[in-house]
């Protein structure tokens, strides 16, 4: 079996992995991440492929502009999730935590966990995967991404 390799920093906290550990596989996500004492944090309302900016209660045609394909609408959200972080003085490598909610995990993981290894260029969060029925803001979009980062320490 490998040896578990000691916490290693990245931005404000330490990525931690247990027992059974094993670098050869894949994953889009690791099992803990530690913040370091002073990080702020940063928590980020749920994205999606829509505008961050909508009318409540919502109008449909503000969502006719939505990309129907998987694809298209991550690549939205994960621009929304940018612009967020920005905002709140943060980075992509400070995001610790994210939580997706999907429509269908079946026909969408794969495509929005390549995007997401992509979109994160290395660094790999916390994550929780979800299935829902519907996302409330439109029936048309098929995912939601939460953030949770740590800005800061030691900076």
């Amino acid at each position: 079996m490998p040896a578990i390799p000691a916490p290693h920093r990245v931005g404000s906290a330490d990525v931690i992995h247990h027992d059974g550990y094993d670098e050869t596989i894949v994953s889009p996500f690791v099992p803990a991440i530690r913040t370091v004492s002073g990080a702020r944090l940063v928590f980020v309302s749920g994205v999606t492929g829509a505008p961050v900016y909508h009318d409540h209660p919502h109008r449909r045609e503000v969502f006719d502009t939505i990309p129907a394909d998987i694809a298209g609408q991550v690549a939205n959200a994960f621009a929304h999730l940018d612009l967020a972080l920005a905002a709140a003085g943060a980075r992509r490598t400070d995001v610790v935590n994210l939580v997706r909610f999907f429509t269908d995990v079946d026909a969408d993981q794969d495509t929005v966990n390549r995007v997401q290894s992509e979109w994160f260029g290395g660094h790999i969060p916390t994550s929780t995967s979800v299935e829902v029925t519907r996302l409330a803001t439109d029936p048309r979009l098929r995912l939601e991404i939460q953030a949770i980062a740590a800005v800061g320490a030691g900076e």
